[in-house]
């Protein structure tokens, strides 16, 4: 077999690989795995080894690309936006081929959803880069968050023992909320394991509304009255949440406080890393960290007064997000007014995480009558 089947060399059929996938399985028994998920804001690529049901990453890409800038104005993908997009995935293709990855799961999500020119975009990324994304659903994008914050999913230390949590994934055009109904887990600081019984959402919604087109929609003010431009947006995420009532039979954790949320994305992390203080970040101390409700409303107040130059000289939160942070707070403080919870664990962690143990937990194909296992097959997202 040659190279992963999902990542050749422009206008050529599969990569000739100098290490083979049949070749590096038997020289390696830690084969290399890697998971890229180009968003709305962010292109993202991890790549990691499986050892004893445990992933140790190797190297870990991210960069925000803003694909979906002027996509809900629109309804296409802007030239210079796709040209942001193919640079940070040509650098993608790059690491992969270098590391020898062999299983390949590549995921394109809410912009190229919607844009009319979504698909012939992933095309042409195919053919200028080798990478072949699969635009997947929303309902496997929560599916998937939720499998990779599932060492998050335990509660530990907290009394009463929580019964139920809601992950939040809040990306740039988009925003998953997935209801999940907790049995003892994991701890914190646990390694990405690919054993054991994966949680499932047991109610999803999808809202369109994301940091990028939250922004867009609700342009900051440049001076005075910063106050109620934020609560606009808190508004209108709060509109649009309020008519889901498929979750309500899990109200009674929420209302006894025996839930919290798990927030992942770049604005929550940011926020993170403010509360911490954070001279830089780390991800370390920022992943599985617990936030009051008190603390995130304290930070949301000083992001307001400081002003969109003072949140450029945050070193958690830079010039790239400096418009997008406060858009990814309000969404979260929407979320906190219908469905309150006195905590919030913060997840640097998420789809890509998702995207390797999708991998890892498929079962090998085999070749009839022999009884013998095939050599590892590139994933097909």
């Amino acid at each position: 077999m040659g190279a992963p089947s999902n990542l050749r060399r422009p206008g050529q059929g599969p990569v000739a690989s100098r290490r083979p996938a049949v070749a590096a399985s038997a020289r390696d028994p830690q084969v290399l795995y890697a998971a890229l998920d180009l968003g709305t804001n962010n292109c993202r690529l991890m790549i990691a080894t499986l050892h004893n049901s445990q992933f140790k990453i190797v190297e870990a890409f991210s960069r925000i690309v803003r694909l979906g800038e002027g996509l809900s104005l629109s309804g296409k993908l802007a030239d210079r936006a796709m040209e942001r997009a193919l640079r940070a995935l040509k650098i993608c293709a790059e690491k992969i081929e270098k590391r020898g990855a062999v299983r390949i799961r590549a995921v394109a999500t809410q912009a190229c959803r919607i844009a009319r020119n979504g698909r012939d975009f992933v095309a042409r990324v195919e053919r200028e880069t080798g990478l072949r994304l699969t635009i997947i659903s929303p309902e496997e994008e929560a599916r998937l968050s939720v499998m990779g914050c599932a060492s998050l999913l335990d509660g530990t230390g907290l009394d009463p023992r929580p019964r139920a949590a809601l992950v939040m994934d809040v990306g740039g055009g988009s925003t998953e909320l997935s209801w999940v109904e907790l049995t003892a887990g994991g701890k914190r600081g646990q390694p990405l394991n690919a054993s054991g019984q994966m949680p499932k959402p047991r109610y999803w919604i999808s809202l369109p509304v994301g940091v990028v087109t939250l922004a867009e929609r609700f342009p900051e003010p440049d001076s005075g009255g910063t106050r109620d431009w934020f609560d606009g947006m808190v508004t209108d995420v709060a509109d649009r949440l309020r008519a889901f009532t498929d979750a309500d039979s899990l109200r009674d954790a929420f209302d006894s406080g025996e839930a919290y949320i798990v927030g992942t994305s770049g604005a929550i992390t940011s926020l993170a890393g403010m509360h911490l203080g954070l001279e830089r970040y780390d991800r370390s101390r920022v992943d599985g960290l617990w936030m009051e409700d008190s603390h995130c409303k304290d930070v949301i107040q000083r992001l307001l007064d400081l002003g969109r130059e003072g949140r450029e000289q945050q070193p958690c939160i830079g010039r790239d997000r400096a418009d997008l942070v406060l858009a990814g707070a309000a969404i979260l403080e929407a979320v906190q007014i219908l469905w309150p919870c006195q905590r919030l664990r913060v997840a640097d962690r998420g789809l890509r995480e998702g995207l390797l143990l999708s991998m890892a937990r498929k079962k090998p194909r085999r070749r009839r009558g022999r009884g013998r296992t095939r050599a590892p097959q590139a994933a097909t997202a």
